[in-house]
């Protein structure tokens, strides 16, 4: 009977984990308005703007729309020009910059209310041979050693107001484990300027590289910005501090799996003038390094 019970919570919890994937594959599949025009909808994943992980997600997908499927992104970079409003649709407009032998070039801009708060250019390139190597993974914990995130939020869930619980403690559809000492509810101490988390899809993805590349880029806006806080006692639980994505850059690297587990590796080498500039790399658990990212972001200082 227990062995029935436990079972059938496990396929409950399962599916709730393919409803919230699917639900992300949904919001990250445009709608097409017209050759080189598309719409996207957004969530509400816990603030008042559009998470910036959605944009760049929606607008990496828009870019990949208008290439040849042989050719997939190798980097791109991107400016936050205005905060998104979750009210409103957002149209992501395609400019094709350039059809090259080896390269292809993609400008996206994402447009609500007549204006444009998102700015992005991307390359892709065909395979080609070449020289490789790589700086090694340092020696983590592997994710089976590590806390998940949303275990940690249904522990404190009593302390959060109940209107808000059930949204506390949603399934998302990236499953986030963190290092002991690393996660976002520890107390509000310095810490050296780097941090190591676990990420991956929470059920499996279809074999299309488009959706893999997509839903990293997502993810890769989730905590990078944190990482400049840890040397100064700030934190976003504690409501100490006003931040914003200005910009965000993406290389891929090499071949890998968003439904497998990714080692996320970040550092703020600098923070001056209210600014925060943050790295990651992203490893396979196989120490195979797959895709880097960089970011600076407002982190002012608030008074509470």
């Amino acid at each position: 009977c227990l062995i029935f019970i436990l079972g059938g919570m496990k396929r409950n919890l399962n599916k709730m984990k393919k409803k919230a994937l699917n639900k992300l594959i949904k919001l990250l599949d445009l709608e097409a308005l017209e050759e080189n025009l598309y719409r996207g909808q957004s969530e509400n994943i816990g603030g008042s703007r559009v998470f910036g992980g959605q944009v760049l997600g929606q607008a990496l997908t828009a870019a990949l729309r208008t290439v040849d499927k042989k050719r997939s992104a190798h980097s791109l970079h991107a400016y936050f020009l205005r905060p998104g409003d979750m009210g409103y649709p957002i149209i992501y407009d395609v400019e094709r910059t350039r059809d090259g032998r080896s390269f292809t070039t993609r400008r996206v801009v994402a447009i609500q209310k007549g204006e444009p708060i998102f700015d992005m250019v991307v390359s892709f390139h065909k395979k080609e041979k070449g020289p490789s190597h790589q700086i090694d993974m340092e020696d983590i914990p592997g994710p089976e050693e590590c806390v998940s995130e949303l275990e940690l939020k249904k522990q404190i869930a009593h302390k959060v107001p109940e209107k808000f619980r059930d949204f506390f403690t949603r399934e998302r559809p990236i499953e986030i484990r963190n290092l002991p000492g690393e996660g976002m509810f520890e107390g509000p101490k310095k810490k050296p300027p780097y941090k190591h988390v676990w990420m991956r899809a929470v059920a499996k993805l279809p074999d299309d590289v488009i959706m893999h590349q997509a839903i990293l880029a997502y993810a890769s806006d989730m905590g990078l910005l944190s990482t400049s806080l840890n040397p100064h006692t700030l934190s976003f639980a504690k409501g100490n501090v006003q931040s914003a994505s200005l910009d965000h850059a993406m290389w891929f690297h090499r071949p890998f799996r968003a439904d497998e587990w990714m080692l996320y590796s970040t550092d703020s080498p600098s923070a001056s003038n209210a600014r925060g500039f943050n790295r990651g790399s992203v490893y396979t658990q196989k120490g195979v390094l797959v895709a880097s990212a960089v970011q600076e972001g407002l982190m002012r200082v608030v008074k509470t």
